[in-house]
This record gives structure tokens, sequence and C-alpha cells, in this order.
């Protein structure tokens, strides 16, 4: 788990176990845990250019769909406005042409190749407007920016612009005693204290329990997930947790 480097850092894994169990309410398991983000995304964008201008900044509260970045688009704008142009100009065609075949006045021929022409500009208009778009980046989920890599005027290759984290819900991380397996299953209830400024006591439920023990530390990963809408925990704290039965 990517917590576990942290963990060792900080001397909170000896190497006799990971475990903390304390002695409370009959079958509560007492653990340290560590509060993570439920995901980390590094945005990037599908085609390279420069970029014109940020949508945000680090710290902003961002939801899915909001826009991030935009690059430079006037190229792409213009062949997407040529591309409309061109298929308007197709339709008005066969629009003005329909009469004349109801009247025998032009061939069969003629009015299909009238519509396929349509039809191919309809698309060449799709498709300039589909890479139009693409130089406008938006978020893949609700979040909130947490770097911002890259500023205004600088190139976007292949490497990231900024990254984005889920905290809601908030992942809680726990290493267990492979002493602990079996006892500890999906569903159970589970109440998570973190370490000041947040402070007070929050319920949710464990969400992953690790079907692999590692060997070398005797060991398994747990995962609660806890509902956090107004953003009021913040990930990187530690905590403690205690599980329960369903």
């Amino acid at each position: 788990m990517r917590f576990l480097s942290r963990w060792k850092w900080m001397g909170l894994i000896p190497a006799a176990a990971l475990l903390v169990l304390f002695a409370g309410a009959a079958g509560a398991a007492d653990l340290r845990c560590i509060l993570e983000p439920s995901e980390d995304i590094a945005v990037s964008s599908q085609v390279p250019g420069i970029i014109e201008e940020f949508a945000v900044e680090r710290g902003d509260r961002i939801k899915k769909g909001q826009v991030l970045v935009r690059l430079k688009a006037g190229v792409e704008k213009a062949q997407a406005d040529l591309a409309q142009q061109r298929f308007e100009f197709a339709k008005r065609k066969l629009d003005r042409n329909k009469d004349l075949y109801q009247k025998q006045l032009i061939s069969i021929h003629e009015k299909d190749e009238m519509e396929t022409e349509l039809r191919i500009m309809e698309l060449q208009f799709q498709e300039a407007t589909e890479k139009y778009k693409l130089r406008t980046i938006l978020s893949p989920v609700d979040g909130v920016v947490v770097k911002r890599a890259l500023s205004p005027g600088e190139y976007v290759g292949e490497g990231a612009i900024m990254t984005i984290a889920r905290v809601d819900p908030i992942n809680v991380e726990i290493i267990a005693n492979a002493g602990l397996y079996g006892s500890i299953r999906k569903g159970m209830s589970a109440e998570v204290r973190p370490e000041k400024p947040a402070g007070s006591v929050f319920r949710g439920k464990v969400a992953v329990v690790d079907p692999v023990i590692d060997a070398a530390s005797g060991t398994f990963g747990i995962r609660v997930e806890l509902p956090n809408p107004n953003y009021t925990i913040p990930a990187g704290l530690n905590c403690r947790v205690r599980i329960y039965g369903r």
C-alpha cells in the first residue's frame, strides 16, 4: 500500500508487529491508521499544446466536469468554424434541390451525391468540434486541487498538468497483524479518531480487507471508507480506528 513507506519512515511499524490492540469494548480492535484521499489523480492532456489559462488554483474545490485548464486553440477553433460552414452549405444545397428531384429535373445519382456530401461534411464538422473540445481539460471527479505542475505559456506534453485529490469519501488505511485475519470483515462498522486539527469521532465501514498476508511483516491491509461530504476531515492525518462487528 502507498502509505506503508510513510509508516516505516515515521517509526510506527516495528519489525515485530504493526498492530496496536487495546482493551476496550468487547470485539473491538483499536488500531493505528492514516487518512488518505480516495483518489490522487495526475491530470494530463490528450493532446499537446500551450497552456492558455488555468481556471482553478491550488486549494480550490472542484466539481466533476468543471473546467480546469484551457490550451491555446486558435487553429482548432478556426477549423471547427470552417467545417460548420461547409456542413451548413451542404445542407442548404440539398434542401434547394429536393424540389428539383421531385420534379425529375435532377437524377437520383445527383441527389445521392448531395446526400453523401452532406453526411461527409457533418462528420468532418463533428471531428473538428471534438478536436476543439480537447483543448479544454475538465475535472474527472469532485475533489480539491492539490498541486499545479505548470504555468500559463508552458508546453503540455505527456506529463501531468496538475494533481487533484478526491476526499469524499476519505480512505482510512490500516495495517493489521496477521492474528486478526478473519476477524475483520468487509462491512463491519468503524469509529475513526483523527489527530488534531480534525479531532472528534467519525463513523465509517470496512470497505477492503486484503486477501493476501505479507509474509515478510506478517501483516495485511484494511481500508475503511469515511464519508466526508463537507471536506471537514483533511487527508494526511494519523488516526486511530476501532472496528466493531456488524
